[in-house]
């Protein structure tokens, strides 16, 4: 009798230790799935912002009557953004939300690769390391960065039915953090448009408490939406409903605040400073309504950070070393007519007069010299 239950011990253990394997193996697939995708996410709309700039660009150099809209290349940027986006948003249902957030700085390494080789500027190689050095060192930085919270980052992955969101929506951890979002909101809320405290901390910090929330309904969604795609049918609660109406509005009002913040500052210093703040808000997002970390040693977590403070430098570096963009003007504008005409006035005020000198010089003769 002992013997029996002794090997039904072992034989449940077994089962158990195969299941536990089984599921590791597939949140390792999910992860590398919803990685790659998020990788690829980045890059493509890294080109198709290189594409529909360069578009821009073109036509303002050259008398084009057409608009960028009729262009073949403008639209084939517009199709890269939608396939760029649309891998971005699969990726958090396969991906911990941890881990997809702070791949966005692929964008940015993306980005500063482009520019390079598209640019056509002339330099020598001692402007060339004084320029682009931070640009280098800072893609190196955001590389390692890249790895090191790839590597260590959670490895754990949630079917994201129906009711999985609802456990987490009502759950205290998730409560407690709403409050805490809607108090600080508010608050700095009150500062930007009472006080006129317009700065630009202030401002990328309500888009990056707005975004926490965005990143959690993008992938309640993106995760019930693959389900219903996979036969698991997801799209009859309510919850989905609700959760696509929170990540529309917040999505909205994101854009609104980036806007006002584009109209004040330099797009490179908003670019830095919202991947830090997005990025560090996405995280602890992830941490407290998907519980993402619950199953990490603190070693892991501890590279894990150290891996997003190195990405985070290395996107300062990057963004610091761009040139601010001066206002280019393809067409003459109307300071430029007028000194125009006083040069024109003035030329032909000097012509009259060595004419009239030499005229003046010449009245003895009975006729000019030159031809009838």
């Amino acid at each position: 009798m002992d013997l029996v239950m002794s090997n039904s011990n072992v034989m449940i253990t077994q089962v158990q230790t195969f299941e536990h394997s089984g599921n590791e193996s597939s949140s390792y697939t999910d992860n590398l799935i919803g990685t790659l995708l998020a990788i690829f996410g980045n890059v493509l709309l890294s080109i198709s912002l290189s594409v529909q700039k360069s578009t821009h660009v073109r036509l303002a150099g050259t008398k084009d009557p057409r608009a960028f809209y009729f262009t073949k290349t403008w639209w084939f940027g517009l199709v890269l953004i939608v396939l760029g986006e649309l891998s971005i948003f699969v990726s958090y249902a396969f991906a911990p939300l941890s881990l997809v957030a702070p791949l966005n700085a692929v964008s940015v390494i993306a980005s500063s690769i482009l520019g390079f080789i598209f640019l056509r500027e002339k330099w020598k190689p001692r402007d060339f390391l004084r320029r682009y050095i931070l640009s280098f060192l800072g893609c190196a930085l955001t590389i390692v960065g890249t790895y090191l919270f790839v590597t260590f980052g959670p490895n754990t992955h949630e079917t994201l039915a129906a009711g999985n969101i609802v456990k987490h929506v009502i759950g205290w951890p998730f409560l407690l953090y709403l409050l805490l979002e809607i108090i600080a909101f508010c608050f700095l809320l009150y500062f930007y448009k009472q006080r006129k405290a317009n700065y630009l901390v202030v401002i990328l910090l309500l888009v990056a408490l707005l975004g926490s929330v965005t990143v959690i309904t993008v992938k309640a969604v993106s995760g019930m939406i693959v389900l219903s795609v996979m036969g698991n049918l997801q799209l009859n609660y309510p919850i989905f409903y609700i959760m696509f109406v929170c990540m529309v509005a917040t999505a909205f009002f994101q854009a609104t605040f980036l806007s006002q913040a584009t109209h004040l500052y330099d797009s490179s210093l908003i670019a830095s400073v919202n991947y830090i703040l997005s990025t560090s808000f996405a995280v602890s997002a992830g941490a407290v309504f998907y519980l993402e970390f619950n199953h990490e040693d603190a070693l892991h977590i501890c590279m894990f950070l150290l891996g997003c403070l190195v990405a985070f430098l290395g996107v300062f570096l990057i963004t610091r070393s761009r040139k601010k963009s001066k206002a280019f003007e393809p067409y003459v504008t109307m300071d430029v007519m007028q000194e125009i005409h006083i040069f024109t006035v003035r030329q032909a005020s000097q012509q009259y007069m060595t004419k009239a000198e030499q005229s003046s010089q010449t009245t003895m003769a009975p006729f000019p010299t030159g031809r009838w």
